[in-house]
């Protein structure tokens, strides 16, 4: 049912930091935060790209500690640049005697994540040594949820990606097709690249929104041509029932804002 009480929505499409990759985009992103100060979180997943463990499902590599504890630090380390920016204006708010900033805060896990409980599937003698919880996701104070679990906020629905149940795959195609076959206002990361579709249904509008890429590095994967795609967070004002108007705020914006010069500057003179 519609409400006369709206909230915000800010998304954060997958950061996949690793060893190696520049993080200040994550510090932007909190500042942003506190400046905006959104009632609703949610980051789409594979924040921990997990290198060490891309290998597993092919069977080409032995688990190597180092570079998993490697792996899990600099997850940690980027989440904190996140988060910090929140940290320090709750102490300045209660040095102040204001209320503190609490909004929720969701984070699903993604593929890379569960990158770490494959290996531990795979390789028994993991069992109890490893896992999701050395990430400090649930530290840092967010609701974790189970890998392409979906949930139901404020009339949206977040996943890491939508599979056919019926063999597994992700739900592929354009985001209207997308929208048909979920049925549903949603919002999935995982693609590197930004999908945005609308229709009306019975009088009411439904929401499809892909949106995968959060990160500074380019993937050497993708080639000089994969790399070009878009890079942001989106903010969902006037969120209700699953209906909501859409402002898309690139690193680009965001690094001109806390920075001062635009990004491909910026990554040229520091990185």
């Amino acid at each position: 049912m519609s409400s006369l009480k709206t909230r915000t929505h800010l998304v954060i499409p997958d950061t996949q930091a690793k060893p190696g990759v520049p993080l200040d985009h994550l510090g932007w992103i909190g500042e942003y935060i506190v400046e905006k100060k959104p009632e609703v979180i949610v980051h789409l997943g594979d924040h921990a790209d997990m290198p060490s463990l891309s290998s597993y499902d092919k069977g080409k590599i032995q688990f190597e500690g180092r570079r998993y504890i490697a792996d899990i630090e600099e997850a940690n380390r980027a989440f904190e640049y996140l988060n910090d920016p929140i940290v320090k204006e709750n102490k300045r708010l209660a040095k102040a005697k204001k209320a503190a900033y609490s909004p929720s805060k969701d984070i699903l896990l993604g593929n890379h994540e569960y990158r770490i409980q494959r290996a531990v599937e795979n390789s028994s003698e993991l069992d109890g040594t490893i896992g999701v919880h050395d990430l400090n996701y649930e530290e840092q104070g967010w609701d974790v949820h189970e890998f392409l679990k979906p949930v139901k906020i404020d009339g949206i629905y977040y996943a890491h990606y939508w599979y056919n149940p019926n063999n597994g795959r992700p739900i592929s195609g354009t985001v209207e097709n997308r929208l048909k076959t979920i049925g549903h206002t949603f919002t999935q990361g995982h693609l590197q690249t930004l999908m945005y579709g609308l229709r009306f249904v019975g009088g009411k509008s439904q929401h499809g929104l892909v949106a995968g890429a959060c990160y500074l590095h380019d993937e050497e994967y993708k080639g000089y041509q994969g790399n070009a795609h878009w890079r942001g967070i989106i903010v969902k004002h006037e969120v209700d029932d699953g209906s909501y108007d859409p402002m898309f705020v690139s690193l680009d914006f965001l690094c001109r804002k806390y920075e001062g010069q635009t990004l491909e500057k910026f990554t040229a003179k520091v990185y």
